[in-house]
């Protein structure tokens, strides 16, 4: 942001009731109501030093798969014209949260799964409203980034597999930018100490597709010719059954759940750490800013080689085939054990990369870019068929 509002007039939009005031050092910060607000309102919001006629505002609605944050943006975007930043490609889990807590409509929804994918479509979704499927499983076949379109001018996504499934089912303009990390302003050591045990990391909102269940077993057998201490920072999807999982494997020595943890804490433990697994299998489509937040730290990791992590450059993490993944896993572990310092080319690698490709301004400057197409995009799609969501053709 700070970038940004030195390129562009800037205001801030959140539905929420209250939020961090500094925010107003950057760009004034207005509240909205969703489901009232209207184009005009934002265009007013810019009005500063441009005489008695508002100006003509270009809106960017940022939409990922947490209900508390996005839910009201995405009822928002059913009525309004928008450039949408796809975080998440898969959105079912908002879907469905929102619904249950009464923040999103279910005959809208269902209508909505019924014109981008049919009747198949409503019946998948009506298994998981009857509680005979997960809304993570929905998503592997219906990933639900299509309810995000139905007013869009444009589309920023952050990856080649989000822009090219855009792509296969609208003619909404996309934009593949990459997704921005601030870097420390100094750079961590690259060299990671010999001594002791092999330190590994896992953090972040961990569900079944990050693999930690996988990993734990691959360390476990390694476990009598490995020295390795394992923590695992974040969220995970079910804490009981994964530290039972650890008593059986007989590593429960060897790692720690910290559960959530501060960013200095998280960070000194990046900067220690000989590997970070951040594996995605299935992948959900998006950039990962876990990754960018590794390579900050000058850490080394180990990625599966699926969606955005098999565009990044050989030489800036390691990869592994989904369909060797322990054998992979413990290959890895083992070069890392035997020679600590093997991780240090790509962790150097990464961080170069994530300064040069990833930094703020760059992105800032492509946003701007994005915006200023606005109008000709917003004619394409007034001119095209391309939405076929209810609502299209009516503005309230």
């Amino acid at each position: 942001m700070p970038e940004l509002a030195e390129v562009a007039e800037l205001v801030l939009w959140t539905d929420a009731a209250e939020w961090d005031w500094n925010l107003h050092n950057i760009a004034p910060v207005r509240h909205l109501d969703p489901d009232r607000v209207r184009p005009r309102d934002f265009a007013l919001s810019g009005r500063a030093g441009r005489g008695p006629e508002p100006g003509a505002e270009v809106v960017f609605v940022n939409i990922g798969n947490a209900w508390p944050f996005h839910a009201g943006f995405l009822r928002m975007i059913q009525r309004l014209p928008t450039i949408v930043v796809l975080h998440d490609m898969t959105i079912q889990e908002l879907c469905f949260d929102g619904m249950e807590r009464g923040l999103l409509d279910q005959d809208v929804y269902l209508e909505n799964m019924r014109r981008a994918h049919g009747q198949a479509g409503v019946e998948a979704a009506k298994l998981v409203l009857g509680h005979e499927m997960g809304a993570g499983a929905l998503a592997r076949t219906y990933p639900g980034f299509e309810l995000a379109l139905t007013h869009a001018v444009s589309v920023v996504t952050h990856s080649r597999v989000a822009q090219q499934s855009v792509d296969t089912v609208s003619d909404v303009p996309t934009y593949l930018l990459d997704l921005p990390f601030r870097p420390s302003l100094r750079r961590p050591e690259v060299y990671r100490s010999g001594l002791g045990p092999l330190r590994l990391v896992q953090f972040g909102y961990t569900g079944p597709n990050r693999r930690l269940e996988s990993v734990l077993r691959a360390l476990a057998s390694l476990k009598h010719e490995v020295d390795f201490c394992f923590d695992v920072m974040g969220k995970l999807w079910d804490t009981g059954y994964l530290r039972n999982l650890v008593n059986q494997l007989g590593i429960e020595s060897r790692v720690t759940f910290h559960g959530f943890v501060d960013e200095g804490f998280l960070d000194q433990k990046l900067q220690q750490a000989h590997l970070v697994f951040n594996l995605r299998s299935p992948t959900m489509g998006e950039a990962s800013g876990s990754q960018l937040r590794i390579w900050n730290a000058c850490a080394a990791s180990v990625v599966t080689n699926l969606g955005w992590y098999a565009d990044l450059p050989d030489e800036t993490v390691f990869k592994i085939n989904p369909d060797r993944e322990a054998e992979e896993l413990k290959s890895i572990v083992r070069s890392l054990y035997a020679d600590p310092s093997r991780g240090n080319g790509k962790a150097l690698a990464g961080r170069e990369r994530l300064e040069q490709i990833h930094n703020p301004a760059r992105y800032a400057a492509a946003i701007k870019k994005v915006a200023e197409k606005f109008p000709q995009d917003a004619a394409h799609s007034l001119l095209g068929s391309r939405c076929s969501f209810p609502g299209c053709g009516t503005l309230n």
